[in-house]
């Protein structure tokens, strides 16, 4: 199963000012350069941020991700490792996913857009792009911009329609929160073949919201219930939430149930009525 969303942007130890490249100088670069020697430097930045992902001192990652920028201002998981690690509020994060995604679509260059779409996680140049765009979809929400948000997470399906990310799990939790019942419905409909409780639980409550108490919601909510019986007690709150999210998930666990909670609690709780359907609807 896709892993859920990257850590939400969160304070540090570090004050130190981050000095990044300014985009005219990205466009620059690639005028000088053209195609060859700026794809030596990604290469060279992105063995950098393996090296940061690998280390357990936050001091280096960092450390790692500015020596990247200096190598290749196109880098654009060093601005997400930077977004993740330094920021201290959401403007800032956001900010730096931003320049994650600018430097990503330059360094895969238009043509991706035009020819590799439908395999944007199948291509290892493109995956870093990936990442900043989720980065930012995940912090807009968090700031309340949900339309913004939402129109990242429909294009990166259309981008990898495979959604090796799990983006198809975060859209659908958006679009129940706002109440946008029908795309919801199409969008679990597109991929019908997951068994995930992610998928089982959200149609149930889809059921709900449209037919109310009926046979067709108590047979989905019987089934979600069968695939993971862990997120009953979470939802009504009979157990407590961790205070940390998995770090690995399984069919049916804890942890899976435990991450489908953390997004779609909201849209359970803003859906009259159905947190006391849930409740009387358990054996």
């Amino acid at each position: 199963m896709p892993k859920r969303p990257p850590r939400k942007a969160k304070k540090t130890g570090i004050s130190a000012p981050i000095q990044l490249p300014d985009p005219h100088m990205i466009a620059s670069l690639l005028a000088k350069f053209g195609g060859g020697p700026h794809e030596n430097a990604i290469d060279a930045a992105q063995d950098i941020i393996y090296d940061a992902w690998d280390s357990s001192d936050q001091k280096r990652r960092v450390a790692l991700a500015k020596k990247a920028l200096e190598i290749s201002p196109l880098c654009a998981d060093a601005y997400v490792l930077l977004a993740q690690e330094t920021a201290r509020n959401l403007d800032q994060a956001i900010e730096l996913y931003r320049q994650g995604v600018e430097a990503g679509e330059k360094a895969i260059g238009k043509a991706a857009f035009r020819d590799d779409v439908g395999h944007f996680w199948g291509l290892l140049e493109t995956r870093p792009y990936m990442r900043a765009r989720q980065g930012l979809a995940q912090t807009l929400w968090d700031k309340g911009l949900q339309d913004e948000a939402a129109t990242h997470y429909r294009d990166m399906l259309r981008l990898n329609p495979n959604d090796n990310q799990g983006i198809r799990y975060l859209l659908t939790d958006c679009l129940l929160i706002l109440g946008r019942d029908d795309e919801a419905a199409k969008l679990i409909n597109r991929y019908k073949e997951d068994s995930s409780a992610a998928w089982r639980w959200s149609y149930a409550l889809l059921a709900f919201r449209r037919n109310g108490d009926c046979p067709e919601s108590r047979s989905a909510l019987s089934q979600a219930t069968r695939d993971n019986p862990h997120v009953v007690a979470l939802l009504l709150g009979d157990k407590k939430m961790p205070r940390r999210l998995p770090a690995y998930i399984g069919m049916g666990d804890k942890n899976e149930a435990v991450a489908y909670v953390h997004g779609a609690a909201a849209a359970w709780a803003a859906t009259p009525g159905a947190l006391a359907w849930l409740k009387i609807c358990q054996p």
